[in-house]
């Protein structure tokens, strides 16, 4: 009897490690699922508007969503654009490369389909991969699926915009072989739509996705969604110190000899700027009527005002337009968000949220990007994915928008090909370290010069986690005295064509984080500056950004300024 009841637990143990044995074996032949890649990405959303930054605007809390997805995964404080402005950012990203390497300087540049490489590899990687939105690279995209705003110099329009859907011919708008579909309503809540229905009904589910979801909002001329009127009407929005006393910012690169320049370069919040300024834009009727058909300019007569008061007003306006585009992304952000909790998506799925560079909001009484100061230079960058990267953390480490693709790469399981010049940041996101011999710098350049009417010089510099040196060259990258140049100065909307004075600005962050003493002429940073001079030019020559070859013309501007 007992040899039996002996046998019975002989057989049952067997079993049961033959059981735990199989499942195991079968656990190591079945792949892990790779994880889904949301990357959303808006228009001209600066830090300063994303409340987990803590800047003077934190307290009105503008991306409650956006935040809770921040407090479950990792913020980076040092995230930097390599040139602020639209189409370069873009080229960079989808790239991994500077723009002088992708060929994308300014808002004229075209980015070639091939040349697309992040959707490239990613599919290699076994993903199915959409882009929705804002792309404003003018070539086809490189994507399974892509829906995108081609109207309206392909920035869209804020309502009923019309985009350009896969199987419809790509081409620019004047195109005669331009095909477009218009949509009904706001272009944030038209893009979400798109974005959840292609998630929902069209893309294979059998396969990972890599979904770039990206907003035009927002971008200028904030045109909010009407339901939108009311938030913010009655609150003081803080505003920066500098709006109205921008102490020694600047040089004479951007203020002109004793100020001589200050009423044409940068943009304005105030009277400043007299061929550009927001209140140029805001307080026209047709302008004010478009945003807040309630809005009844006839109620104030804005020449009667002073200075300060035309300013404090404009600045309040502005800022209510530009926050309540804000909370209609935030809220479309939500929508989303709420789909992939309720399809099963969401754990599974990195989400990442950034802006395709900063924005001025009055700092230094500027508006728009296109500055290597910091509220123009930074981007917000947010991850979520809790398999790997713990909620609530931050990191200091230095990225710049090179690194954003080599990144989503390793994310997703592969290599980042050699062509790209930035790094993957994989292991920041999963130990929260920087791994040895992490960059302790970043490279900016602004190619454009005084375009558009926000007539910024062309410059360029570097940026470590204290300290900012930027060299001001003042000419176009195309020397337009050249017979033989080629260069579209209709399309980039030019007032006047002149060159700018070349000037050093020199910034430690440490002691000066709003940027308001340009300490270039300190001989206390004398030393600190000459080995920043070593280190820009070790940078330049690495990335191939130098000038001899290819621009001669601002090569002299920097080695007649080098030493000033």
């Amino acid at each position: 009897m007992l040899n039996k009841i002996y046998s019975h637990i002989i057989c049952i143990a067997s079993v049961a490690i033959c059981f735990t044995s199989c499942a195991k074996k079968v656990e190591e032949e079945v792949p892990k699922q790779k994880p889904n890649i949301l990357y959303i990405m808006s228009d001209d959303h600066t830090t300063q508007a994303v409340g987990v930054y803590g800047s003077r605007l934190a307290k009105l809390n503008p991306t409650p969503t956006i935040d809770k997805i921040a407090n479950e995964g990792m913020i980076f404080n040092n995230c930097f654009v390599t040139n602020s402005i639209c189409t370069p950012s873009r080229a960079t990203i989808l790239t991994g490369q500077y723009s002088q390497a992708n060929g994308v300087l300014d808002l004229e540049g075209v980015l070639p389909t091939e040349n697309q490489y992040l959707p490239t590899e990613i599919k290699k990687l076994g993903y199915q991969t959409a882009l929705i939105g804002k792309y404003h690279l003018s070539s086809k995209p490189n994507f399974d699926y892509y829906n995108v705003l081609t109207a309206h110099g392909e920035q869209g329009t804020y309502f009923d915009p019309v985009l350009t859907e896969t199987g419809m011919n790509f081409a620019l708008e004047h195109d005669p072989e331009f095909e477009g579909k218009q949509y009904k309503g706001h272009s944030s809540d038209v893009i979400t739509d798109i974005s959840i229905d292609w998630l929902k009904n069209k893309r294979d589910k059998n396969k990972p996705f890599m979904l770039m979801y990206q907003f035009k909002a927002p971008h200028d001329n904030f045109e909010y969604a009407p339901r939108y009127k009311d938030y913010l009407k009655d609150t003081h929005i803080p505003e920066p110190e500098s709006l109205y006393d921008n102490g020694n910012n600047g040089s004479i690169a951007t203020r002109g000899a004793n100020d001589s320049l200050i009423h044409v370069i940068g943009s304005s919040v105030s009277r400043r700027n007299t061929i550009r300024s927001m209140g140029m834009t805001m307080w026209d009727k047709k302008s004010i009527a478009k945003s807040d058909p309630e809005f009844n300019s006839t109620n104030k007569s804005y020449d009667l005002l002073s200075d300060k008061e035309y300013t404090h007003e404009t600045y309040q306006e502005y800022l209510k337009r530009y926050l309540r585009c804000v909370k209609g992304v935030d809220d479309n952000v939500a929508r989303m968000i709420q789909f992939l909790k309720d399809e099963g998506l969401y754990e599974n799925t990195i989400i990442v949220y950034t802006g395709d560079q900063g924005f001025m909001l009055g700092e230094h009484d500027y508006i728009d990007k296109r500055w290597m100061y910091e509220e123009s230079l930074r981007m917000p960058f947010i991850v979520r994915y809790p398999e790997s990267i713990k909620a609530g953390t931050r990191s200091d480490a230095i990225i710049n928008n090179t690194d954003f693709a080599p990144t989503l790469i390793d994310l997703a399981g592969g290599t980042a090909p050699e062509q790209m010049q930035g790094h993957s940041f994989k292991t920041i996101l999963e130990t929260g370290e920087e791994p040895e011999g992490w960059q302790q710098s970043t490279y900016y350049r602004y190619w454009m010069h005084m375009a558009h009417k926000h007539a910024n010089p062309a410059h360029f510099g570097l940026r470590t986690k204290r300290y900012k040196l930027i060299f001001f060259y003042g000419k176009y990258w195309v020397d337009t005295k050249d017979p033989n140049a080629t260069w579209n100065k209709k399309s980039w909307g030019n007032a006047f064509e002149m060159d700018t004075p070349a000037a050093w600005e020199f910034y430690d962050l440490q002691e000066d984080p709003k940027e308001m003493n340009n300490a270039y002429n300190d001989p206390k940073y004398a030393e600190t500056i000459a080995d920043l001079k070593l280190q820009l030019l070790v940078k330049r020559k690495e990335l191939n950004e130098e000038d001899g070859d290819k621009f001669p013309h601002i090569q002299k501007v920097i080695d007649a300024h080098w030493n000033d």
